[in-house]
């Protein structure tokens, strides 16, 4: 308890980045509220990203038992999600047949652990799927320090996948493809909000801002354009261009957002 308090105090600090056998993992902040007490506990959960929803497991390090997290949810599956940018309210769904089946099979394959915590115990390891249901803005001071938050958080995302990349074998693995899409994803989603709601609003309120919205439009589309490609990559059974088409992003990305920080934070603080 002392080590998850820890690292729970490491991540809220630091905006979801913690040290020690977390570093560079994907980590969130799990709040369930107790079975039996009705008290809210919270536990630092590694998961796997899939689309508009993340997974989590059951491990509990091959103990012989589930973890105190997984029969709260069970009782309860509303639970709090923190990913160091956003705080949300999620559904917790506890998968079963197929569908368990493949989720474990992918993590297993991006994980070789997983299954040494399976080969520990009798019991079957419970994967739990969690789908936001709710939630707010960024946990950010500022618009400008909301902007930075979600930056960084794509930079982590990114360097993770480029380091699981550069790791991988020349067949492309279920989950990494389920990472690379999911970023994916997460940037389109950011890049189209920006184009149709913060750009706009700052053109109208800045006219001085014209050159600089106008570059970071054509960057849009840049990077949409290496997305793209990513996804045809990633569509084929092998992947050999993709660890150029993951630097070429990653590259492109890092100089856009440097750009708009630069640029925008200004004035988004103004």
């Amino acid at each position: 308890m002392d080590f998850n308090q820890q690292v729970i105090e490491e991540f809220r600090a630091n905006a979801g980045r913690v040290g020690g056998p977390f570093e560079g993992g994907r980590l969130i902040l799990l709040t369930t509220t107790g079975a039996r007490t009705g008290k809210r506990h919270t536990t630092p959960v590694g998961y796997l990203p899939d689309g508009d929803r993340i997974l989590v497991i059951a491990s509990a390090a091959g103990s012989p038992r589930h973890p105190a997290w997984f029969h709260n949810l069970v009782a309860n599956p509303v639970v709090r999600v923190e990913d160091g940018v956003f705080t949300y309210d999620a559904k917790a769904v506890v998968l079963d047949g197929p569908e368990r089946d493949e989720m474990w099979a992918r993590a297993v394959e991006s994980d070789p652990g997983w299954a040494e915590y399976q080969a520990k115990t009798s019991r079957r390891i419970p994967v739990v799927a969690l789908t936001q249901v709710s939630g707010g803005p960024p946990n950010a001071s500022s618009w400008g320090a909301a902007l930075k938050l979600v930056h960084d958080a794509f930079r982590r995302e990114l360097a993770t996948i480029r380091r699981e990349v550069a790791a991988s074998k020349p067949v492309l693995g279920a989950q990494l493809k389920a990472n690379c899409l999911t970023a994916c994803q997460g940037l389109r989603f950011h890049h189209t909000s920006e184009d149709r709601g913060t750009f706009p609003a700052l053109r109208e309120r800045f006219p001085e801002l014209a050159p600089v919205l106008d570059r970071l439009g054509a960057e849009h589309e840049r990077i949409a354009d290496l997305l793209t490609r990513l996804q045809e990559t990633l569509d084929r059974t092998d992947a050999p261009t993709l660890r150029d088409d993951v630097d070429r992003l990653v590259d492109e990305l890092e100089a856009h957002l440097a750009y708009e920080e630069e640029n925008l934070i200004p004035f988004l603080d103004a």
